[in-house]
């Protein structure tokens, strides 16, 4: 069923950027200071890779941070200077504006964080595997119908989507009723966002982490509990490319 008016999470196609910090021009202050630069690039790296912007805990953990709070100010000065920009009413929900010119040391002007072949009216009908569960494990991927998608929320690789039910994301601004765009995968990093089979017969949508030899995964509610299982109960499934909203 395809949804009557979508709100997006912003997806950045662009893979593994970086850039070099801004030089101070003669008689100028730099735009940013190293500590702001740097979080801006792992935020753009972060929503080129998952769609959807990095936790305060993964910012703080990312920038060798003592404690949230230096994460908080770091944003509020980006907000300030005009590269960066929150979401109303969402959880965790960053845009990046604009990025530093790493050739004049100085902000460039906003520029789209979608490939030009990708910013148009193009759709595609991505497999919609039914309902996966962002709460207790429901279901196992079954059962197969489309779901047409904008081109420009995905970027390389075979995608699909899901129905989420539940409310255990929603600290991440995973809300019940949303449709998750999953790149295909099988393999997970630590802190990825990502669709696990368990036992081969419930998903569900959590965070992914390593905890000594089990597979922990976490919810984004402080109602809900994390998840252990050993290694051979969990199948990877895919990860999390984006988010696509009903109104």
């Amino acid at each position: 069923m395809a949804p009557r008016r979508a709100g997006v999470l912003p997806v950045d196609s662009v893979r593994n950027v970086s850039y070099t910090f801004p030089v101070r021009s003669e008689g100028a202050k730099p735009m940013l200071t190293r500590k702001q630069h740097e979080l801006l690039t792992y935020i753009h790296e972060k929503l080129g890779e998952t769609g959807v912007s990095p936790s305060f805990e993964e910012m703080k953990v990312a920038l060798d941070l003592k404690s949230k709070s230096g994460v908080h100010r770091l944003i509020s000065a980006l907000e300030e200077r005009g590269f960066l920009r929150r979401l109303p009413n969402r959880a965790r929900a960053l845009e990046i504006v604009r990025m530093p010119d790493v050739k004049a040391g100085i902000a460039s002007a906003p520029q789209p964080l979608v490939p030009p072949q990708a910013a148009n009216d193009q759709v595609v009908d991505l497999p919609l595997h039914g309902r996966i569960a962002a709460g207790m494990p429901i279901e196992a991927l079954e059962g197969q119908s489309s779901l047409p998608v904008p081109a420009a929320l995905l970027g390389p690789g075979e995608h699909y989507a899901l129905d989420v039910a539940g409310d255990s994301m929603v600290e991440e601004g995973i809300l019940d009723g949303d449709y998750a765009l999953i790149r295909k995968t099988d393999v997970a990093r630590e802190g990825e966002i990502v669709v696990a089979l368990i036992n081969d017969e419930e998903a569900t949508l959590k965070t992914f982490r390593r905890e000594g030899q089990m597979i922990r995964l976490d919810p984004a509610n402080r109602n809900y509990d994390a998840q252990r299982y050993r290694p051979e109960q969990v199948r990877i499934q895919g990860r999390l490319a984006g988010l696509l909203r009903r109104y």
